[in-house]
């Protein structure tokens, strides 16, 4: 048997692995993110399709950068972006994202805080639109295709899916009118949920669809903050107030209790439908 380098222990460890893999995948976002919109500024377009146009080639670049980087680094098919049942996943996950975000608010309109101020145009949506599935694409890449599933090969599906949640939430604390609560909320509610998103479908399609819808709802249809970011363009104009447990403050409704209550059921049913594709740590696969 041939012997092990040393090189090739610290290529093949998962923190290489994950490291080289963030590197890359940023690298490729920040440069479609600069090329195209250099090129698209000498356009007439408006800005609104300029910004689409440009998120729709970063997305493109960072899913084709991680699944040339990861085919070649680990010599393996990328299963994450199968075609195997996208269209399946992306509906699901785009419906469970909907209805996940449409109980949160329903709560804050029950509760007498949820207000319609105005209708506007179909246009108004342009905006969110293109943030929620960039946003959307690249932290699922970076944290479901990357950290977690690299973390789930030797410490098991349950101990990534906590550590990934954790390292979610946190990432959110540096957002602005940003607080414990709110990163607890983002960490527990999404961390858990888009993890166990991806251990159900074993692909990136189904927590993707889900992030995506969950934010366009919140800031494309309903107007409400999201993840403590300024408000954007939305197709309703809405007031929203009340107690911060409820409305989530100036963080948005992500931050709230219910949010965290649907989210993890939500998070539980999918992992206990997922009960054969649990991986176990890699010192339980020993005693086997």
């Amino acid at each position: 048997m041939k012997a092990i380098t040393t090189k090739q222990r610290i290529l093949n460890a998962p923190i290489t692995r994950i490291l080289f893999g963030l590197l890359v995948c940023f690298i490729a976002f920040i440069l479609a993110q600069q090329l195209t919109g250099k090129l698209l500024d000498l356009t007439t377009l408006d800005k609104n399709y300029r910004n689409l146009i440009k998120g729709i080639i970063s997305s493109a670049a960072v899913i084709g950068a991680y699944s040339y980087f990861y085919k070649k680094y680990e010599k393996r098919e990328i299963t994450e972006f199968s075609k195997k049942g996208i269209a399946k996943y992306i509906i699901i996950g785009t419906l469970i994202g909907i209805v996940l975000q449409c109980l949160t608010i329903l709560v804050i309109t029950l509760s007498g805080g949820f207000e319609i101020v105005s209708i506007n145009p179909i246009s108004n949506m342009i905006i969110p639109f293109t943030v929620a599935f960039s946003v959307a694409i690249f932290e699922e890449i970076l944290i479901r295709g990357i950290i977690f599933r690299i973390l789930e090969e030797k410490l098991g599906s349950y101990i990534s899916l906590l550590i990934t949640a954790i390292i979610f939430g946190a990432l959110h604390l540096a957002n602005p009118n940003s607080t414990l609560q709110s990163g607890l909320c983002v960490g527990i509610e999404a961390g858990f949920l888009m993890g166990a998103a991806y251990i159900y479908a074993r692909n990136l399609w189904f927590p993707i669809a889900i992030h995506f819808s969950w934010n366009f709802m919140q800031s494309g249809i309903f107007g409400a903050i999201t993840s403590g970011n300024e408000k954007t363009s939305s197709l309703l104009t809405t007031k929203i107030s009340g107690s911060d447990l409820i409305t989530g403050g100036e963080f948005g409704p992500e931050g709230t209790v219910q949010a965290i209550v649907f989210c993890l059921l939500a998070a539980f049913i999918l992992i206990q439908l997922s009960k054969k594709k649990i991986v176990n740590p890699y010192w339980k696969e020993g005693n086997n």
